[in-house]
């Protein structure tokens, strides 16, 4: 399926700012808006015990980020994460994480590269197909 996701300059900066800022640690967070469009992002602390190589959202977190978007009309679409080393594709460490929901993974490195993914039970690693993310 062909599908296209917008997000503002500013707020893929946000992101591929907060990977630069921690070069030795994964940063993680949420990424909020409707059917096609990132509308905002929701930094989360990385609960992993092994930060520099995993990351995991709060499910505390992740529940009030649903409720609130909810209150918005909006909805948690995916989330995003960086990869300290290595490029900005989905692992086979992300593969074991992923369920194959169809929540999007955007990924970045704290140099810059980025692409985005949905979780598709299928493509690469058996579960990520790639997104076009469209910069606006």
């Amino acid at each position: 399926v062909g599908m296209t996701i917008r997000i503002s300059r500013a707020l893929l900066a946000q992101i591929i700012d907060a990977a630069a800022a921690s070069p030795e640690r994964e940063i993680c967070g949420l990424l909020i808006g409707q059917e096609g469009e990132v509308r905002g992002v929701l930094p989360a602390a990385n609960a992993a015990a092994d930060p520099a190589t995993r990351f995991e959202i709060d499910p505390a977190l992740l529940l009030r980020a649903q409720r609130e978007a909810r209150r918005r009309g909006d909805r948690v679409l995916g989330h995003y994460h960086s990869h300290p080393r290595g490029g900005a594709l989905p692992s086979v460490q992300d593969a074991r994480e992923a369920h194959g929901d169809g929540a999007l993974w955007l990924l970045c490195t704290p140099a810059g590269d980025h692409s985005l993914w949905r979780a598709a039970g299928e493509g690469l690693h058996g579960h990520f197909v790639a997104v076009e993310l469209c910069v606006e």
